[in-house]
């Protein structure tokens, strides 16, 4: 193979396993973690076909397709278990996120005051109860 073919398609694969890690960073949601690193297995795979083809041994190509293998029971599995992924459970927050949820929900209880509910308050005598 010509030199230059191999960088060219080295950096490419370099360039879509990075953009992948950032997706798989960045998220927001499993799903588009799960297909960023389906990108990765298969940059992996492609990588290890470069290899073989550049030294000119067939000796790797049942590690890939032992690796395409492990990629696909890998999303399959993570695809049945997102199916079922609640809507807001998919993104990771940010501390702010976080922070900002936290107080809002402080101020609604402070909001709310005191519980009616018997069971919150020291309510033994008109469930029964001894003292």
């Amino acid at each position: 193979m010509s030199g230059w073919v191999v960088i060219l398609c080295g950096a490419l694969l370099l360039a879509g396993c990075v953009l992948a890690v950032i997706r798989i960073e960045k998220g927001p949601s499993m799903l588009d973690r799960t297909i960023a690193l389906d990108i990765v297995v298969a940059t992996m795979i492609s990588a290890g076909a470069l290899y073989a083809a550049v030294q000119r041994r067939a000796d790797i190509v049942p590690i890939l397709v032992a690796l395409a293998l492990v990629g696909f029971v890998a999303s399959v599995t993570i695809a049945r278990f997102a199916a079922v992924e609640p809507e807001g459970e998919g993104r990771v927050r940010t501390r702010e996120e976080i922070a900002a949820e936290e107080a809002e929900r402080l101020r609604r209880e402070e909001a709310a005051g005191p519980s009616a509910d018997p069971e919150d308050q020291d309510g033994a005598e008109s469930q029964g109860g001894v003292r």
